[in-house]
C-alpha cells in the first residue's frame, strides 16, 4: 500500500540539488527523493548486515610462508641487545 509523506524543513541546497537531478534525469523531484531514500535504506541495511571486528585482519593482509620468513629475517636484528647501550 503506497504511502504519501511530506518532508518539512528541507534546506535550500538539498532542494536545489534534487531539482537539478530531476531535470538532469528527466524525472520529477519525488522520483529523485524516493530513489535517494531507497539507496539510503539499502546502504543502511548493508552496513547493519556487516559483522563488526575489532582486529586488524583487514589491514594485515595475507602473507605466504616465504613472505613471513623474509619479514621475520628482516626484523630479527631488533631482538638483539646492544650491550654498549646498557652500560
Amino acid at each position: 500500500m503506497p504511502e504519501t509523506i511530506t518532508i518539512n524543513n528541507l534546506d535550500e541546497a538539498t532542494a536545489k540539488w534534487i531539482d537539478r537531478e530531476a531535470k538532469r534525469s528527466g524525472t520529477n523531484m519525488e522520483a529523485v527523493a524516493l530513489n535517494l531514500m531507497r539507496k539510503g535504506i539499502e546502504c543502511e541495511r548493508d552496513h547493519v548486515a556487516l559483522p563488526f571486528y575489532e582486529d586488524l585482519d583487514s589491514l594485515a593482509g595475507t602473507w605466504s610462508e616465504e613472505q613471513a620468513i623474509e619479514f621475520m629475517n628482516a626484523i630479527n636484528h631488533f631482538n638483539q641487545v646492544d650491550e654498549k647501550l646498557w652500560q
